[in-house]
Formats: C-alpha cells, sequence, structure tokens
C-alpha cells in the first residue's frame, strides 16, 4: 500500500468513526482532518470534498460488505446459503449501523455500482436453488423481493429501533418472504407445475448449455422457459 493509500485509508476510517459517533449522522471535514493529523487541503486533494469523502466512505462500506459475502461458506445446500446470506446482511448492518445508513440513503449524490455486485451475488445462490427445482419464482424476481426486504429490515431496525422491537422480526420478515419465493426441492415433492420445472430447467441450461441445441435455439427456449416460470 502506497503512502497515499494509507493516508487515504486513515481518513475514511476516521470519517466512519466519526459518523458513528454523530448524533445528526453528519460529518465534519475539519474534525476528520484534525483526528488524521492533516491540514484540510490532503482532504481536498484525495477526495475533492465533502461530498467526495461521503462517496468515498459508502465504496469503503460496499468493498467491506462484498467481501464479507465473498468469503462466506458455500455449501451443497443452496437453501441453508440463502437463509445464511439474509442473517448475515442483518449482521452486517448491525455492526456497522452509521455505515450502513449511509450506504443504503436514498440522498447520496452518486449512487454506487456496488449494489448490482451484491444483487449478482444473491442471483448466484437463487440460480444454484433454481437448479435443483427449489424456485417457486425466477431467480430474478426472487433476488428483487429478498435483497429489497433484506435492506428494509435492517434499515428499520437501524433507523427505529424504537418501534421496531420485536427480536424475531427479522426472521419473520424473512420466512414470510421465502416463502413466496422457495421452497423444498422438486426431487423431494416430485415436482409441483410446470412453472417450477422450467424455472428448474433454465437455471439447468445457463449453468451447462446444451451442446445439441444453436445459439438461438437455446435463446429462445430460455426466453420460453422464463416465461413459464413468470
Amino acid at each position: 500500500m502506497t503512502e497515499q493509500s494509507a493516508l487515504r485509508l486513515r481518513m475514511l476510517q476516521a470519517a466512519e468513526q466519526q459518523l458513528a459517533a454523530s448524533s445528526d449522522h453528519d460529518i465534519s471535514t475539519r474534525a476528520v482532518c484534525e483526528a488524521v493529523g492533516v491540514g484540510q487541503p490532503v482532504l481536498y486533494r484525495l477526495f475533492d470534498d465533502k461530498a467526495g469523502l461521503l462517496s468515498a466512505l459508502v465504496d469503503y462500506g460496499f468493498e467491506r460488505y462484498v467481501a464479507r459475502k465473498q468469503a462466506m461458506e458455500i455449501t451443497d445446500d443452496p437453501l441453508k446459503d440463502l437463509w445464511a446470506g439474509w442473517d448475515d446482511h442483518i449482521a452486517f448492518a448491525q455492526e456497522n449501523p452509521a455505515i450502513y445508513r449511509l450506504m443504503f440513503s436514498p440522498t447520496l449524490a452518486r449512487q454506487p455500482e456496488a449494489p448490482r455486485t451484491i444483487f449478482k451475488l444473491l442471483g448466484d445462490t437463487l440460480e444454484r436453488c433454481a437448479r435443483i427445482g427449489a424456485l417457486l419464482v425466477t431467480p430474478e424476481a426472487a433476488a428483487q423481493r429478498i435483497l429489497s426486504a433484506n435492506i428494509g429490515v435492517a434499515l428499520a431496525l437501524l433507523v427505529r429501533p424504537d418501534i421496531y422491537t420485536d427480536p424475531a422480526m427479522s426472521d419473520s420478515v424473512r420466512d414470510a418472504v421465502f416463502a413466496g419465493c422457495v421452497s423444498a426441492p422438486v426431487v423431494e415433492h416430485g415436482g409441483t407445475g410446470s412453472g417450477r420445472t422450467a424455472i428448474q430447467l433454465a437455471a439447468q441450461l445457463r449453468d451447462r448449455p446444451a451442446t445439441s441445441l444453436g445459439e438461438e435455439e437455446q435463446r429462445l427456449l430460455l426466453k420460453w422457459l422464463d416465461t413459464l416460470g413468470q
């Protein structure tokens, strides 16, 4: 790590500490500089301005979140991994409340690209669920429902703990959302209709394309299967 990179990291850490200690969820660029022992021109050189510092702080939070997700164990049971992913998301929010609120703030001047990575990581797990016939909807639809609910619960617990006092709320919402998206694998049920079968076959084809089909034929088949699975 270069000297400039190390200084940049120290300033981000100081900004996060100040954000966590702030009663109004804001930071002072002067206080950040004082905590690191540099003048404000250094901050302006590294981050342009306060908005740039906050934007970098958001990226710093997402980098940690994504690294944490990528380090999670992938088991041979995608449903187990799906449940673990929801619970780990809530745990990250509760361990990093200040930066989590900032990461998912709708008032950010620049919306980060990292949520797309988070969406893809969840989608990968849901594709695995689909391949064993455990999805009731398409992986795309399931990812939208699950991630939006996961973020909503996490923010509710952080922003209004005086209202959301039920210790089982996260588990209850998780189970309710999952009930509309996933079920036991088809092999355990003997099948539950053409929709789930279409979703399962589409996921299997995306994982292992059929060598007997041309590219256009496979694209058309996947389109039909996705339509049947909706």
